[in-house]
């Protein structure tokens, strides 16, 4: 018999080989999982909604936290509940669309954690609007200022602070994990140009820089959350927010918990990368 057809057929009742075996061994033995304890996460859009939940959530379970805001009493609000969690938090103010905020503020949260492991883009804005309003026959077109806000912050913003970061972790051979956060919206929403125009792309570049980035031992993933009782959402009024929650199949708004559970999975999964979660349940634009 062939030896070399001997060894590959070992582990063949089991549907495996015997080197597809030993890596199964490694994983159950836990060696693969990233572990959140002690990790440096950067969160941007972390003072407040969705990023201090996914914060507090991520804190909860071990890891440290670099909070970036352009909003310091937000922040420090924030940083001051993670640490009620016994864990290190630092606050950061930063425009993610600068160019210039954006490297000055992950050099300094190198030099302050000695690390960095992971990040969440989660800094986001809403300039909503129709492309055309015809109004006594009067056409009122969307102001270029209102679309190029939204993809300064929700397109530019990700793409800065991921190539820094990323150059980052390379430099400082962290492995780790990159989080962008979507939409429903992404699929086309109307009144959204801008914002939907931004989301798609985050979800295209989930997947672009997930293949780019796999060989220095970064993953890239996406969450696409739809409607999500946040603050801001839970001041609506009472019939728009029926409305709302008339469209979604599961009768209810998301909660900020369940995005930053799925924050945590994909951190916490090493077979996850390149790939859109979608939180919504079940709407669809």
């Amino acid at each position: 018999m062939n030896p070399r057809r001997e060894s590959v057929a070992t582990d063949r009742g089991s549907g495996t080989s015997a080197a597809t075996g030993e890596a199964n061994k490694q994983y159950k033995q836990g060696d693969s999982l990233m572990q959140l304890k002690d990790k440096v996460i950067i969160i941007t859009g972390g003072g407040q909604g969705l990023g201090r939940a996914m914060a507090e959530y991520l804190s909860c379970r071990g890891a440290k936290l670099a909070l970036v805001d352009l909003n310091p009493e937000k922040l420090d609000q924030a940083v001051s509940a993670c640490q009620a969690n016994g864990v290190e938090a630092r606050a950061y103010v930063c425009n993610v669309a600068d160019e210039a905020q954006v490297e000055g503020m992950v050099q300094q949260v190198a030099a302050d954690f000695g690390a960095i492991h992971g990040l969440i883009n989660n800094a986001g804005i809403l300039r909503d609007g129709m492309l055309l309003k015809v109004r006594d026959g009067v056409i009122e077109k969307l102001p270029l200022a209102q679309w190029q806000a939204v993809l300064d912050v929700n397109l530019t913003g990700p793409f800065l602070c991921t190539r820094e970061v990323a150059a980052k972790m390379i430099e400082l051979k962290c492995a780790g994990a990159i989080v962008n956060i979507s939409s429903v919206s992404r699929a086309g929403n109307m009144g959204q140009s801008n914002y939907s125009a931004a989301k798609a792309g985050v979800a295209s570049l989930t997947v672009v820089w997930a293949k780019e980035l796999a060989r220095h031992g970064i993953r890239v993933g996406a969450i696409a959350p739809g409607f999500i009782g946040t603050e801001m959402v839970a001041s609506m009024k009472p019939e728009a927010l029926e409305r709302m929650t008339s469209a979604i199949p599961l009768r209810r708004l998301g909660q900020p918990e369940e995005i930053a559970q799925a924050a945590a999975f994909i951190f916490e999964s090493d077979y996850f990368t390149g790939r859109v979660l979608e939180l919504d349940g079940g709407i669809r634009l």
